[in-house]
């Protein structure tokens, strides 16, 4: 499994491009807003001579899902999130103009995922995991093959998502993060939402807001 990261939009958001030697790919937290960005996700995608097959979303917060529908569109692909992202992914044509993307364009979901769910795509397969606090709905994707989470805005390097959105909850965050990212192997490379990769293996030595050794 391969991951191509793009930046897009003024949040400075990561979106994932996961393919494989198949050729088939999925596209996770599509970010991009203006042309030229959506630009570069083709182009990529074309010069890699991918087939599109998923559109997945961590979670609905309007800097991961400003792409979906020209995604879900232009590759007639199923869009797959958690249930309890519905109510936060319909908000976000409402304030959508408020934060300056006013050719926002919703799309709404084919399929649910749930805890211990999994997708594929060619030979590789992401296991859901459900890790709220952020985000009420918010999962993960993790292919043991590769050791990589793709952990949306729970874990960053040094940092934890932000609790203060509605839906948000700092000890359901810390126990998303403690009990289900920290059980997997140390070598696990993380790809968060914002910034770079880092491992599980670093975060929980040296996380100022949640490493293991921390004592709350």
């Amino acid at each position: 499994m391969k991951i191509q990261t793009f930046t897009f939009n003024p949040f400075q958001e990561n979106t994932f491009v996961v393919y494989d030697e198949t050729g088939e790919a999925a596209v996770i937290d599509p970010g991009c807003y203006e042309a030229e960005e959506k630009a570069e996700l083709t182009q990529f995608i074309n010069e890699k001579n991918l087939t599109v097959k998923l559109l997945l979303n961590t979670h609905c917060h309007i800097d991961h899902v400003l792409g979906n529908e020209f995604v879900k569109s232009k590759y007639k692909v199923p869009f797959l999130i958690h249930e309890k992202e519905l109510p936060v992914l319909k908000a976000v044509k409402v304030y959508a103009s408020n934060y300056g993307f006013p050719l926002y364009s919703e799309t709404l979901p084919d399929q649910f995922l749930k805890e211990s769910d999994s997708v594929s795509f060619g030979n590789t397969k992401l296991q859901v995991l459900f890790l709220p606090g952020h985000a009420p709905g918010h999962i993960g994707f993790y292919n043991a093959e590769t050791n990589a989470l793709l952990s949306g805005d729970v874990l960053f390097e040094s940092s934890i998502g932000r609790t203060d959105l509605p839906g948000g909850d700092f000890n359901t965050l810390i126990q998303s993060i403690q009990q289900k990212v920290f059980a997997l192997p140390d070598q696990t490379i993380v790809y968060p939402g914002h910034g770079n990769p880092t491992t599980v293996g670093e975060e929980k030595v040296s996380n100022p807001f949640c490493a293991l050794s921390i004592t709350r």
